[in-house]
């Protein structure tokens, strides 16, 4: 009898302690390129892909429009992005708020935190072009 209970205790810990798979947040990361400009104004334009720890991928469109304290112009050809609470690799696509912070002059770099509400997206690049400044802008991502 101790050994049916004790089999029983274990199997409701079990289930208690199981997350359903479509609960958990998994691991998807952003590869892309793109180009941008600005004065004052700014506007990105480029592609990519996503590619989540659960073998999906979707590719992208990039889009940005924004402004600030900034001029220049410049390209990423390696960009690398991370998102965080994704449970859908769907879940990434739409509007991010965004702040960014651009510094080059030969070699361009960029570095930027942002977030739909739900899903977190940290971006960083290199690349060729000349820009400064400090921006803040709505990025986009749509199913190409």
């Amino acid at each position: 009898m101790s050994k049916t209970i004790l089999g029983a205790g274990l199997l409701v810990a079990l289930a208690l302690s199981a997350t359903p798979a479509s609960a958990q947040a998994m691991t998807c990361k952003l590869t892309f390129s793109s180009s941008s400009w600005s004065i004052f104004y700014k506007t990105t334009s480029g592609t990519g892909t996503v590619r989540c720890s659960n073998g999906s991928s979707l590719p992208v469109r990039i889009s940005a429009k924004g402004g600030g304290l900034t001029v220049g112009k410049s390209k990423i050809t390696n960009g690398f992005g991370e998102f965080a609470n994704v449970q859908n690799i769907r879940d990434v696509l739409g509007s991010y708020a965004s702040a960014e912070a651009t510094a080059g002059a030969k070699k361009s770099a960029i570095g930027q935190a942002m977030t739909n509400g739900k899903v977190s997206l940290a971006l960083s690049g290199k690349g060729k072009g000349w820009d400064l400044g400090v921006a803040f802008s709505k990025f986009t991502l749509e199913a190409r």
